[in-house]
Protein backbone atom coordinates (compact mmCIF):
# COMPACT_ATOMS: atom_id res chain seq x y z
CA UNK A 1 0.00 0.00 0.00
CA UNK A 2 2.84 2.36 0.81
CA UNK A 3 4.51 1.73 -2.56
CA UNK A 4 1.20 2.35 -4.36
CA UNK A 5 0.82 5.72 -2.60
CA UNK A 6 4.42 6.56 -3.45
CA UNK A 7 3.90 5.73 -7.13
CA UNK A 8 0.64 7.71 -7.16
CA UNK A 9 2.48 10.71 -5.72
CA UNK A 10 5.28 10.45 -8.28
CA UNK A 11 2.77 10.16 -11.13
CA UNK A 12 0.94 13.23 -9.87
CA UNK A 13 4.12 15.29 -9.48
CA UNK A 14 5.35 14.31 -12.95
CA UNK A 15 2.03 15.06 -14.66
CA UNK A 16 1.65 18.39 -12.87
CA UNK A 17 5.18 19.38 -13.86
CA UNK A 18 4.56 18.42 -17.48
CA UNK A 19 1.19 20.21 -17.40
CA UNK A 20 2.75 23.40 -16.07
CA UNK A 21 5.42 23.32 -18.77
CA UNK A 22 2.73 23.01 -21.43
CA UNK A 23 0.63 25.66 -19.68
CA UNK A 24 3.55 28.11 -19.67
CA UNK A 25 3.74 27.76 -23.42
CA UNK A 26 0.89 30.29 -23.39
CA UNK A 27 3.26 32.92 -22.02
CA UNK A 28 5.81 32.13 -24.72
CA UNK A 29 3.21 32.27 -27.48
CA UNK A 30 1.92 35.57 -26.05
CA UNK A 31 5.39 37.08 -26.23
CA UNK A 32 6.00 35.70 -29.71
CA UNK A 33 2.68 36.94 -31.04
CA UNK A 34 2.97 40.35 -29.34
CA UNK A 35 6.34 40.79 -31.05
CA UNK A 36 4.94 39.73 -34.41
CA UNK A 37 2.05 42.19 -34.64
CA UNK A 38 1.90 45.95 -35.00
CA UNK A 39 2.03 47.92 -31.76
CA UNK A 40 -1.64 48.89 -31.96
CA UNK A 41 -2.67 45.21 -31.95
CA UNK A 42 -0.56 44.08 -29.00
CA UNK A 43 -3.37 44.38 -26.46
CA UNK A 44 -5.72 42.51 -28.77
CA UNK A 45 -3.38 39.54 -29.19
CA UNK A 46 -2.72 39.37 -25.44
CA UNK A 47 -6.47 39.46 -24.81
CA UNK A 48 -6.91 36.60 -27.28
CA UNK A 49 -4.35 34.51 -25.42
CA UNK A 50 -6.11 35.23 -22.14
CA UNK A 51 -9.43 34.23 -23.70
CA UNK A 52 -7.92 30.92 -24.84
CA UNK A 53 -6.84 30.07 -21.30
CA UNK A 54 -10.03 31.15 -19.53
CA UNK A 55 -12.70 30.18 -22.05
CA UNK A 56 -10.71 27.16 -23.19
CA UNK A 57 -10.45 25.64 -19.72
CA UNK A 58 -14.09 26.48 -19.00
CA UNK A 59 -15.22 24.67 -22.17
CA UNK A 60 -12.86 21.80 -21.35
CA UNK A 61 -14.48 21.59 -17.90
CA UNK A 62 -18.05 21.57 -19.23
CA UNK A 63 -17.83 19.54 -22.45
CA UNK A 64 -14.29 18.84 -23.56
CA UNK A 65 -13.17 16.28 -21.03
CA UNK A 66 -16.40 14.31 -21.25
CA UNK A 67 -16.23 14.20 -25.06
CA UNK A 68 -12.51 13.32 -25.03
CA UNK A 69 -12.10 10.84 -22.19
CA UNK A 70 -15.61 10.25 -20.84
CA UNK A 71 -15.81 6.66 -22.03
CA UNK A 72 -19.10 5.00 -21.00
CA UNK A 73 -19.72 1.28 -20.43
CA UNK A 74 -20.84 0.82 -24.04
CA UNK A 75 -18.61 3.29 -25.88
CA UNK A 76 -19.19 4.65 -29.34
CA UNK A 77 -16.40 5.07 -31.86
CA UNK A 78 -17.06 8.83 -32.30
CA UNK A 79 -16.92 10.52 -28.87
CA UNK A 80 -17.41 10.02 -25.18
CA UNK A 81 -20.37 11.24 -23.19
CA UNK A 82 -19.77 10.81 -19.46
CA UNK A 83 -18.14 12.89 -16.69
CA UNK A 84 -19.71 16.24 -17.65
CA UNK A 85 -18.68 18.96 -15.17
CA UNK A 86 -16.09 16.51 -13.73
CA UNK A 87 -18.85 14.21 -12.50
CA UNK A 88 -17.41 11.14 -10.81
CA UNK A 89 -13.92 12.59 -10.43
CA UNK A 90 -13.70 11.81 -6.72
CA UNK A 91 -13.76 8.10 -7.58
CA UNK A 92 -10.07 8.27 -8.51
CA UNK A 93 -7.53 10.94 -7.66
CA UNK A 94 -5.78 10.42 -10.99
CA UNK A 95 -8.78 11.92 -12.82
CA UNK A 96 -7.83 15.41 -11.67
CA UNK A 97 -4.26 15.26 -12.94
CA UNK A 98 -5.37 13.79 -16.29
CA UNK A 99 -8.01 16.52 -16.58
CA UNK A 100 -5.45 19.29 -16.06
CA UNK A 101 -2.81 17.65 -18.27
CA UNK A 102 -5.19 17.18 -21.18
CA UNK A 103 -6.78 20.59 -20.62
CA UNK A 104 -3.40 22.28 -20.88
CA UNK A 105 -2.82 20.63 -24.26
CA UNK A 106 -6.33 21.51 -25.40
CA UNK A 107 -5.91 25.19 -24.58
CA UNK A 108 -2.43 25.26 -26.09
CA UNK A 109 -3.88 23.96 -29.35
CA UNK A 110 -6.10 27.03 -29.43
CA UNK A 111 -3.20 29.34 -28.61
CA UNK A 112 -1.08 28.02 -31.47
CA UNK A 113 -3.80 28.93 -33.94
CA UNK A 114 -4.19 32.41 -32.43
CA UNK A 115 -0.84 33.37 -33.92
CA UNK A 116 -2.07 32.55 -37.40
CA UNK A 117 -5.22 34.59 -36.76
CA UNK A 118 -3.32 37.60 -35.38
CA UNK A 119 -4.56 40.89 -36.89
CA UNK A 120 -7.06 38.96 -39.02
CA UNK A 121 -10.06 38.31 -36.74
CA UNK A 122 -12.19 40.14 -34.25
CA UNK A 123 -12.27 39.12 -30.61
CA UNK A 124 -15.84 37.74 -30.92
CA UNK A 125 -14.88 35.45 -33.79
CA UNK A 126 -11.81 34.23 -31.98
CA UNK A 127 -13.83 33.51 -28.82
CA UNK A 128 -16.26 31.47 -30.92
CA UNK A 129 -13.36 29.57 -32.48
CA UNK A 130 -11.86 28.89 -29.03
CA UNK A 131 -15.16 27.58 -27.68
CA UNK A 132 -15.59 25.29 -30.69
CA UNK A 133 -11.97 24.10 -30.61
CA UNK A 134 -11.88 23.29 -26.90
CA UNK A 135 -15.43 21.92 -26.65
CA UNK A 136 -15.65 19.77 -29.74
CA UNK A 137 -12.78 19.62 -32.26
CA UNK A 138 -9.85 18.79 -29.98
CA UNK A 139 -11.87 16.50 -27.65
CA UNK A 140 -13.26 14.39 -30.49
CA UNK A 141 -9.81 13.86 -31.99
CA UNK A 142 -8.47 12.93 -28.54
CA UNK A 143 -11.29 10.42 -28.13
CA UNK A 144 -10.61 8.84 -31.51
CA UNK A 145 -6.97 8.13 -30.69
CA UNK A 146 -6.26 8.13 -26.95
CA UNK A 147 -9.49 7.18 -25.16
CA UNK A 148 -9.06 3.48 -25.73
CA UNK A 149 -12.44 3.23 -27.48
CA UNK A 150 -12.21 5.60 -30.46
CA UNK A 151 -12.18 4.80 -34.14
CA UNK A 152 -8.40 5.18 -34.52
CA UNK A 153 -7.49 3.40 -31.28
CA UNK A 154 -4.94 0.65 -31.83
CA UNK A 155 -3.83 -1.93 -29.30
CA UNK A 156 -1.00 -4.42 -29.68
CA UNK A 157 -1.04 -8.10 -28.73
CA UNK A 158 -0.66 -7.23 -25.03
CA UNK A 159 -3.77 -4.99 -25.21
CA UNK A 160 -1.62 -1.86 -24.74
CA UNK A 161 -2.63 1.29 -26.60
CA UNK A 162 -0.11 2.18 -29.31
CA UNK A 163 0.17 5.61 -31.00
CA UNK A 164 2.87 7.55 -32.77
CA UNK A 165 3.03 9.79 -29.69
CA UNK A 166 4.25 6.96 -27.46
Amino acid sequence: ALEANYNESLDTIWMLLASMLVFFMHAGFSLLEAGSVRFKNTQNILAKNLIVVTLGFLCWYVFGYSFALGTPENPSKFMGHTNFFMDGFWDSKSNFRVWFFQGAFCATGGTIVSGAMAERTQLKGFALYTALMTSLIYPVVVYWVWSGAGIFNYTNDDDESVTFAG
